[in-house]
């Protein structure tokens, strides 16, 4: 049980990781307006989730349900 306890934490730790680079991307990019960012990628972070937010209201309730699992995978701990 303890592997299981210590892969939870590791996949937590990078959850966390994740939405922190996401969050500093958001960031970023209204900051330098998407321009020359310089050690960042060449990538849209803004773009990236307006897109999956598009995809998941095409769903209709399908795309809201998904939003709701996801939040309280995300928020339980």
């Amino acid at each position: 049980m303890e592997i299981v306890k210590s892969i939870k934490g590791w996949a937590s730790a990078l959850a966390d990781v994740g939405v922190s680079l996401v969050a500093l991307g958001i960031v970023l990019e209204i900051l330098f307006n998407g321009q020359g960012i310089p050690f960042w990628p060449n990538i849209s972070v803004i773009d990236n989730i307006t897109g999956v937010l598009a995809g998941l209201s095409a769903q209709g309730l399908l795309g809201l349900v998904a939003v709701w699992v996801l939040y309280n995978i995300s928020t339980s701990k």
